[in-house]
């Protein structure tokens, strides 16, 4: 079980002068370098999001799980992972929706749309505001890391390399006192996830050493972490890190996750300046959705680490 013990670090991002070349910018940039070395993740402040809309995406996550089955599998996508998620025997507390691109008003109302033929203007609007002013902490944390790395001469490209999933997330309550699995470990695949949860504990982060990390919810701060995409950019020099969910209790926990996903076509690849005798190269150049495709496969579920079995330089 996880550790009382550690806590993730917590940094604030709702200073006004944050702002490149500030000493508060530099200040913060250091604090994420570390804690993005060290565990992969941290605790972010950030009073962009008012309070009213983070109580709304949570009334909205709860009306949208409350459709009816069939009308939640009208939630499909060509790409894995991103339709609807639920049914699964492995983890049958679980079940989520992806919405693709959720900042982007007309993607809002696409999505809103099939599972709503009449319309949900409250629902619609909430899910594109609420991403749309969160990709601003994605953008920051970001662009601190590719200067954290020295590597800035990629900023655009980094930048503009991305697109945005929504993804919302509900684990049932087990009504037990014993701890049931919400969500087996595994890291993100992704650039970045932002994750932000209702008042009820599940979320656990395996620290490097092995020990497991409660995370415990607040309504004033986002979980950020490292996924495998940008893991593999950086040459290893940010950590990924394993995350589970457990539950137990018969509270239902809600969480919703913003997460930079590399455009179609676009080859994730090091920078040859973060490559060097100390820092060999870890990982061949490759395609984010065709290593998705690989999760998907036998060997990809199997193993611990996809990311290596798919794309690790041979030694």
């Amino acid at each position: 079980m996880g550790s009382e013990n550690i806590k993730l670090p917590k940094i604030d991002f709702s200073h006004e002068d944050l702002k490149p070349g500030t000493l508060v910018w530099n200040q913060v940039k250091s604090q994420v370098h570390k804690a993005l070395v060290e565990y992969g993740c941290f605790e972010a402040s950030f009073d962009k999001i008012p309070l009213h809309l983070r109580k709304s995406i949570f009334e909205s996550l709860q009306e949208l799980f409350d459709l009816p089955l069939q009308t939640k599998l009208r939630n499909v996508s060509s790409k894995p992972f991103h339709g609807y998620i639920g049914q699964n025997p492995a983890v049958p507390l679980y079940e989520n929706m992806g919405i693709d691109e959720a900042n982007i008003p007309y993607k809002a109302e696409q999505f809103t749309q099939a599972l709503w033929p009449q319309g949900n203007p409250s629902f619609c609007k909430t899910i594109q505001s609420y991403s749309k002013q969160l990709l601003e902490l994605d953008q920051t944390v970001r662009r601190m890391i590719v200067e954290s790395l020295g590597v800035q001469k990629y900023m655009d490209e980094h930048m503009n390399s991305t697109n945005y999933l929504l993804r919302v997330m509900k684990y049932e309550a087990p009504q037990s006192n014993e701890t049931e699995i919400g969500l087996s470990a595994h890291t993100d695949k992704c650039i970045i996830t932002i994750l932000y949860q209702n008042q009820v504990n599940g979320l656990e982060i395996q620290a490097k050493n092995g020990q497991w990390i409660n995370v415990e919810p607040t309504p004033d701060t986002f979980t950020v972490m490292i996924g495998d995409s940008l893991h593999a950019w950086a040459n290893g020099r940010v950590h990924a890190p394993h995350h589970r969910v457990m539950m137990k209790g018969n509270k239902t926990r809600y969480s919703v996750g913003l997460f930079s996903i590399p455009k179609d076509g676009y080859k994730i690849e090091a920078p040859q300046e973060l490559v060097d005798e100390e820092h060999p190269l870890l990982f061949k150049p490759f395609d984010y959705f065709e290593f998705i495709d690989f999760c998907y496969t036998e060997e990809g579920i199997r193993c611990e680490s996809p990311i290596k079995a798919y794309c690790s330089v041979s030694v």
